[in-house]
C-alpha cells in the first residue's frame, strides 16, 4: 500500500511540476493579492488533480477511451478561458485606479473565487486522467487496485500537485513584496498575462 501512495506522489508531481499557464496564473495572482488567494487557486488545482486521480483509479482505461476523442474540443475551451482571463488581467492593470483609491474585488481575486475558477479551468484538461489512466495501469496491481490502494495513490497525487502548487503560490507572494508598488504590481500582472497569453496560443496552434 505504501508503494500506491508513492505511485501518487510521483504521479502527482509529475502532472503538477511542468510549467504551465495555470501555474504562470497562479504564480502572477498570488503576487498581485496575496498568498491566501494564490493558495486557494493552488488548492483548486490539487483538487482537479485528485479527482482526476479517482477517476483514473477506479476506471481508467474506460474513461480514457471515452476523454481523448474531446480531449482537444476541450483544450480550445480552456486556451479560449485563458485567453480571457490574460485580457482581463491586463486591462485592470492598465486602466486608471479609482479616484477613490478602493481596491476592487473582481475576477479570481478573493479566495473563494480563485479556488472555484481554476478548479474548473483544470478541470477543462481532460487529458490529465489520462496521464493517470496510463500510470494506474501501468502498475501490476491496476487489475484489482483495491479501495485502499485507490485511497492511498489518489491521496499521494493530492498531496504531492498541491505541496507543487502552494510553493508556486508561496513565490508569487514573495515577489508580489518585493514589488509592492504599483507600477511593480502593474508590471507583474502584465508579464503574468503576456506568459498566459503565450501558453494559451500555443495550445491552441498545437491542437
Amino acid at each position: 500500500m505504501t508503494g500506491a501512495f508513492l505511485a501518487g506522489l510521483v504521479a502527482g508531481y509529475g502532472v503538477a511540476i511542468p510549467v504551465g499557464a495555470i501555474a504562470v496564473l497562479i504564480l502572477g495572482l498570488s503576487a498581485r493579492t496575496s498568498f491566501r488567494v494564490g493558495a486557494a487557486g493552488a488548492l483548486g488545482v490539487a483538487t482537479a488533480d485528485g479527482l482526476y486521480a479517482a477517476v483514473a483509479a477506479v476506471a481508467g482505461a474506460a474513461v480514457a477511451g471515452v476523454v481523448e476523442p474531446v480531449a482537444g474540443p476541450l483544450r480550445m475551451v480552456a486556451a479560449a478561458v485563458l485567453l480571457a482571463l490574460a485580457a482581463h488581467t491586463a486591462w485592470r492593470a492598465l486602466r486608471p485606479a479609482p479616484v477613490t483609491g478602493a481596491r476592487s474585488r473582481r475576477g479570481l481575486d478573493t479566495p473563494l473565487r480563485a479556488f472555484a475558477g481554476i478548479l474548473a479551468l483544470t478541470l477543462l484538461n481532460p487529458a490529465t486522467v489520462v496521464y493517470f489512466a496510463a500510470l494506474v495501469l501501468g502498475r501490476g496491481d491496476a487489475a484489482d487496485p483495491g479501495v485502499s490502494t485507490a485511497v492511498l495513490f489518489v491521496l499521494g497525487a493530492f498531496m504531492a500537485s498541491a505541496s507543487w502548487q502552494l510553493l508556486i503560490a508561496g513565490g508569487g507572494t514573495l515577489v508580489g513584496r518585493i514589488l509592492t508598488g504599483t507600477r511593480g504590481r502593474r508590471a507583474i500582472a502584465i508579464t503574468s498575462s503576456a506568459i498566459i497569453t503565450i501558453l494559451a496560443l500555443t495550445v491552441l496552434l498545437s491542437t
